[in-house]
């Protein structure tokens, strides 16, 4: 066997921390899978290394929430989803202010303190019908996040209402959003979506959603779906698209700090990467599910890839737990949330469920202390 010296390089470069490119990420991609997933580990203990006042690295959080779908009605018709009713479909429901209520105490009653909010793009619900939905809930329950909307369905709301993205977000915001989900990202690659969602967000308007709530002081997460129509090509476009928002995002903070002006609140960036795979059940679009190696495989290169994140979560509600945990060894240092409710990807065919309790078993049996954080990853006990 002829050694690679070039390889070799390589794997020092990323060890040291440096940028790779996408060339690069390829050749990453075919290492065997432990060593793959090692050098990802020495990218996650290089990231956290500074946080939570050094202990960065002997941490693993997690959040407590529940997604709530405010509608199921959906113009859309995404390939992959299983979730999505039309208007005349008998099982087509928009949620009341009562049914809303009644989830966030439970909620509460659990310890959580986020609501993942996010529907169809409803094609009759109107701007006010939005504002006064989270004025009612941010005014009745000023100590919950409202984590809300993805990108794809501002891109909708501005259709819809007739006004710009930063009017509709502005708006958002004073009515009590506190963040925004990055759902609906799927692969950043417009050949991929005109195959799975051809009707959805183009990748240059989902990342415009970010570039404004992030110049507009919010935070978000970003997210890839794969395992569908893509290639692994295109999963690393995906990852140079979200590098380099980020890197944009990141200089608005950098030069707000130069010019801060009182009360205006600093630009938000992207504050994790969430990696999941495609769950075939119940949905148009046919591909053989994708296996453990392959999420791992996967999530270790985005944690290489980016590096300018300083969180990458595990998917554990379509792997499972086990899997779940083994991905902390693989460049993750958040378990996720406990999902008190979760609809879409369950309707998918992913049905795995873990409490509190679960967690902290996993997370203490990889040697790290867990800690209940919130959407910006302060720690919460």
């Amino acid at each position: 066997m002829i050694h690679d010296a070039s390889l070799d390089d390589l794997r020092h470069k990323v060890w040291d921390g440096g940028r790779i490119d996408a060339a690069e990420a390829l050749r990453l991609y075919r290492l065997p899978l432990e060593e793959l997933g090692a050098l990802a580990d020495r990218r996650r203990q290089r990231a956290k290394a500074r946080a939570y006042a050094g202990r960065g690295n002997d941490i693993v959080t997690y959040i407590v929430d529940r997604n709530v779908n405010y509608t199921n009605v959906c113009n859309v018709y995404c390939k992959f989803c299983a979730f999505y009713r039309t208007e005349r479909d008998p099982e087509a429901y928009v949620i009341s202010h009562a049914e809303m209520d009644r989830k966030i105490e439970e909620t509460i009653a659990q310890g959580g303190t986020q609501l993942l909010l996010q529907g169809g793009h409803h094609p009759q619900l109107t701007k006010q019908w939005y504002l006064d939905l989270l004025h009612h809930m941010k005014t009745k329950f000023p100590q919950v996040n409202i984590h809300g909307f993805s990108p794809s369905e501002f891109i909708h709301f501005r259709e819809v209402f007739g006004e710009p993205l930063e009017t509709i977000i502005a708006d958002f915001a004073a009515a009590g959003l506190g963040s925004i989900p990055g759902g609906g990202g799927e692969i950043l690659v417009d050949r991929v979506r005109q195959r799975i969602s051809p009707r959805k967000a183009t990748s240059d308007e989902w990342l415009a959603v970010m570039d404004v709530a992030h110049r507009l002081g919010l935070f978000s997460s970003a997210t890839m779906m794969f395992g569908h129509v893509e290639t692994v090509a295109d999963r690393v476009e995906h990852l140079e698209r979200l590098r380099v928002q980020q890197d944009q995002s990141l200089g608005y903070a950098r030069a707000a700090e130069a010019t801060a002006q009182p009360g205006q609140p600093p630009p938000g960036h992207f504050t994790a990467f969430i990696g999941w795979t495609f769950q075939p059940e119940n949905t148009k679009l046919r591909a053989p599910a994708v296996g453990a190696q392959e999420y791992l495989r996967t999530q270790a290169l985005a944690r290489i890839y980016l590096d300018n994140f300083e969180n990458v979560q595990s998917s554990w509600v379509t792997q499972g737990p086990e899997i779940g945990q083994i991905a902390l060894k693989f460049g993750a240092n958040d378990l996720g949330s406990i999902m008190i409710e979760e609809n879409v990807v369950s309707q998918a065919g992913a049905s795995f469920r873990m409490s509190v309790a679960d967690m902290h078993r996993l997370i203490r049996d990889l040697g790290y202390e867990p800690r209940q954080r919130d959407n910006w990853y302060r720690l919460l006990n």
